[in-house]
């Protein structure tokens, strides 16, 4: 039966020491060795300068920028293909305007009877009170829609360019305990006055969308309400709190959504009125907030595309993550 040593004696022992050296948890030279505090190299001013003054030399005679023809030869026919291309953009220009018909002629194309059939008959066809979210959303929706998808593929650009790149695991490039830099300090005044007017500005967002083809507003107006307080809230609470309901996840969710809905919606209406078939969405009653057909729908569609890229377009150029 084997016996159990004292401390002081096992740690005497070679089993103990070459326990320790092959943990690593005891440093053999301690005490042993003469340790000094390395010192902090500092290069003589003299001989920096005389570094800097031989690299730049080897650096000019390596490239010679002053004496390559090559270089000389482009720089010149930079300089005057520049001259001719301007020349050239402004003669263009000036040809168009020369050629523009002249102001308040009868056949101009501002007055042609497409402008007098959207005054004249925009309620009974469309449905809208708001003859321009008619034209837009009706008339132009296909334009619509170009427009909604060159806001998303900005967005999507824009994503490409200043995100910030994650771990392995899916984690944003950057801490969130650094994030209270880029943000107000827990600023009372701010957090306050955000409490108060982020909900109506989200309501007022809400009512400028859903009222869009009876009054003033449409989704694009709306859109850049609601995006509005979602800045505002960003700024006065940060992102910690903002990410518990609108992630990076969340605003390709809706867009997605949002423009397939749209796409969908709008080749309904355009299958149908090609073919000249009757389509089976009433427009309602003008005046009454469920009327103008698909209006409506195409307005919050509109809506959140464009709260949303506000918001986006705000969070990447700031930060490059949410």
């Amino acid at each position: 039966m084997s016996r159990k040593l004292p401390r002081e004696r096992y740690e005497n022992t070679l089993t103990h020491r070459l326990k320790t050296w092959l943990e690593g948890t005891k440093d053999p030279f301690v005490g042993v060795v003469e340790m000094k505090p390395q010192e902090e190299f500092r290069e003589d001013r003299k001989a920096v300068v005389e570094r800097r003054k031989e690299k730049k030399e080897i650096y000019e005679k390596i490239y010679d920028l002053k004496h390559n023809p090559e270089i000389r030869v482009f720089r010149r026919a930079y300089k005057i293909f520049s001259v001719l291309f301007c020349l050239f953009l402004v003669s263009m220009l000036l040809i168009a305007v020369s050629n523009l018909p002249s102001y308040g002629n009868a056949s101009n194309p501002v007055n042609n009877e497409v402008s007098g059939r959207y005054i004249e008959n925009g309620l009974q066809e469309t449905g809208a009170v708001n003859i321009v979210t008619g034209m837009i959303l009706d008339y132009r929706a296909f334009d619509t829609l170009g427009e909604s998808h060159v806001l998303f593929i900005a967005t999507c650009t824009v994503l490409i360019l200043l995100r910030i790149d994650g771990d392995k695991k899916g984690k944003a490039g950057y801490s969130m305990e650094n994030d209270r830099i880029h943000e107000p300090k827990n600023d009372i005044i701010l957090q306050t006055v955000a409490r108060i007017l982020v909900p109506p500005i989200f309501i007022f967002g809400i009512y400028i969308i859903l009222g869009g083809h009876l009054g003033p507003g449409g989704g694009f107006s709306g859109g850049a309400v609601i995006g509005a307080g979602l800045i505002l809230y960003l700024n006065a609470f940060g992102f910690e709190k903002t990410e518990r309901f609108f992630t990076q996840k969340t605003y390709r969710r809706l867009s997605f959504c949002a423009l397939g809905c749209y796409c969908l919606a709008k080749s309904y209406s355009f299958y149908t009125g090609a073919n000249h078939i009757e389509s089976v969405i009433p427009l309602g009653t003008p005046g009454a907030i469920l009327s103008s057909g698909l209006i409506l729908i195409l307005n919050i569609c509109v809506g959140v595309v464009v709260a949303g890229t506000m918001y986006t377009f705000y969070v990447m150029f700031r930060k490059g993550a949410y």
